[in-house]
């Protein structure tokens, strides 16, 4: 791939450090598979993931990726053939993710916790050959595997990531904690089979022939709103995540440059790496660095993630606007030492400035908002992280990528104006897997990708998130966008958060309800609206507000506005 050019001078460039460049040099690598050749020799004797206590090196997640990597060829599957994972952050994650890509097939990546419909469209749609499940949800594969194109399938246990232990020891206390103490794996039965240990001794006896693919060649089915209906697939190509973790590298590493040294940096991977953002941010860009991963299997136990921390300082902390919050209300989370932390990054969803400046006073560290979408693989812009005051926006674009504001008649708005953020840059999606109208509806004659997200830029090329499209609320002819009211109200004293949505009345007009968690138990809706009368204009206020012990959110955390719609 060669230079990528940009076609006129944009606000943001003056912006950058001196160390950041306006285009990306060529890449290094004609694929993903000679990424991880080199990166992962090269740094052989460093830790590369930690997870329940166990670390490998970067040797060891060499070798296991070879190994699997051999298993996959030796069942026959042709260059390109998807192979499904769906596993949670444990260690055999990385391993299987490596081997899928070294040995020239497509990843496509499956939510361990969806229902046997949605594993069945996922699997469908993909066309997958192959599959390694985590046996504690063996049975939601179980009930579909025969209406799907399954021909392998793998099962691993949470045991299998002691494997080298003595005795074996370790797996075996493991296995017997997880399946008979805690009754986490139900009853399963999957003929034929490959357990993952045998899986790596037969890839060890076969051996493993590195594939060359190239930067066009598709490399990953990143499925997006497979929950909402029928599931869209982004085709993401070797040169997109090649590009992506480029560009996000280089942002980092310019910031570190002004960061007191560190032998090896630890990343923490809180988010699922099923999800993109884990995948690049964490898996991809960790790797680039030669950096130290602590995985989180399950980050909706707090109390187990604080004592991960406590035993793992973290210095580049990647999470959500829903994740920091749950963390600084556990009072364990307050005592930790920060002193090491270097960075935190926030995307997924809008960070809320109260989040933010409780982040700040807790931990000393400014959460720094990036933005980026399954289709950009993702990161598409972001602050830089010198940054020294949280400012609301989600920066400016990365190396190489060319946002624009649009209009209703797709032309670019004035600095200021909002409209639909649109993308263009190597990191975009080749289209959707299979789906030629829906990759027609966002992708521009001009190429440009069309987010179906709200925002402005500023002169200087900074860009705020208002909203989705989806999610705005009309309000007796005025646009209300939720983002903003949740923003407001998270800032008063007794609410932990909230979520608006907008519902229909009487008139056919929409009215705001808003769903409050209260972190005060003695808060009353009439403080709230009283609250609002000094923050909100009249349109801009809920008439509806509902207390919620917890809101919907998804498997990384965001909140489900479309399930608040729904009930």
């Amino acid at each position: 791939m060669g230079k990528i050019l940009l076609p006129a001078p944009r606000a943001w460039v003056p912006v950058y450090p001196s160390d950041i460049p306006a285009e990306l040099p060529p890449l290094e690598h004609p694929s993903l598979s000679s990424f991880f050749e080199k990166s992962l020799k090269q740094n052989a004797a460093l830790p590369a993931h930690t997870s329940m206590g166990k670390t490998i090196t970067y040797g060891d997640w060499d070798k296991g990726s070879q190994n699997f990597a051999g298993w996959l060829q030796s069942l026959g599957l042709k260059p390109g053939t998807r192979v499904a994972v769906m596993l949670p952050n444990v260690l055999q994650s990385p391993i299987v993710i490596a081997a899928i890509l070294r040995a020239g097939y497509v990843l496509t990546s499956i939510n361990p916790l969806y229902t046997p419909r949605e594993l069945k469209n996922q699997l469908n749609d993909s066309g997958a050959e192959a599959i390694i499940v985590l046996e504690n949800f063996a049975h939601t594969l179980q009930q579909v595997v025969k209406e799907t194109n399954l021909k392998h399938v793998c099962v691993t246990s949470m045991g299998d990531m002691f494997i080298g232990d003595a005795l074996g020891l370790k797996s075996q206390v493991v296995n017997l904690v997880v399946r008979r103490v805690k009754k986490m794996v139900p009853k399963w039965s999957l003929p034929d089979h490959v357990p993952y240990r045998t899986a790596l001794n037969l890839g060890a006896k076969s051996g493993f022939t590195p594939y060359d693919n190239t930067h066009d060649d598709l490399a990953l089915l990143q499925y997006t709103g497979g929950t909402t209906g029928v599931p869209k697939a982004a085709m993401i190509t070797h040169g997109n995540l090649l590009s992506n973790i480029e560009q996000a590298a280089i942002w980092v590493e310019s910031a570190l440059k002004s960061k007191k040294d560190v032998d090896q940096i630890t990343f923490l991977c809180a988010l699922p790496l099923y999800h993109i953002f884990a995948l690049t941010v964490n898996l991809m860009i960790s790797t680039r660095l030669g950096s130290h991963n602590l995985l989180i299997a399950n980050p909706r136990d707090i109390p187990g993630f604080v004592k991960e921390l406590e035993k793992h300082p973290v210095h580049i902390f990647a999470g959500l606007n829903t994740l920091f919050n749950a963390l600084m209300n556990n009072p364990d989370f307050r005592k930790l030492d920060f002193s090491e932390l270097l960075i935190s990054a926030s995307g997924g969803m809008k960070t809320q400035t109260a989040v933010a400046n409780r982040w700040e006073t807790i931990t000393g560290s400014v959460i720094h908002e990036a933005y980026g979408l399954s289709e950009t693989s993702p990161v598409v812009c972001g602050n830089l992280f010198d940054d020294e005051h949280f400012n609301g926006t989600i920066g400016i674009p990365v190396s190489s990528t060319i946002v624009e504001v649009r209009g209703e008649d797709n032309k670019e708005l004035p600095f200021g104006e909002i409209g639909e953020i649109c993308v263009r840059g190597p990191q975009v999606m080749k289209g959707y897997w299979n789906n030629p109208e829906e990759t027609e509806n966002v992708m521009t004659e001009d190429g440009y990708f069309k987010t179906g997200d709200i925002g402005l830029m500023s002169n200087e090329g900074y860009i705020t998130l208002v909203d989705r499209v989806k999610d705005m609320i009309l309000v007796s002819g005025f646009n209300v966008y939720p983002n903003e009211l949740e923003d407001v109200i998270t800032l008063m004293d007794g609410v932990q958060e909230c979520a608006a949505i907008g519902i229909q009345n009487t008139q056919g007009h929409e009215d705001i309800k808003l769903f409050v968690v209260r972190s005060n138990p003695d808060l009353t809706e009439d403080e709230i609206r009283e609250y609002c009368k000094t923050q909100l204009t009249n349109y801009k206020r809920p008439k509806h507000i509902v207390f919620r012990d917890e809101l919907p959110k998804s498997n990384v955390g965001k909140v489900l506005r479309r399930a608040l719609r729904e009930t």
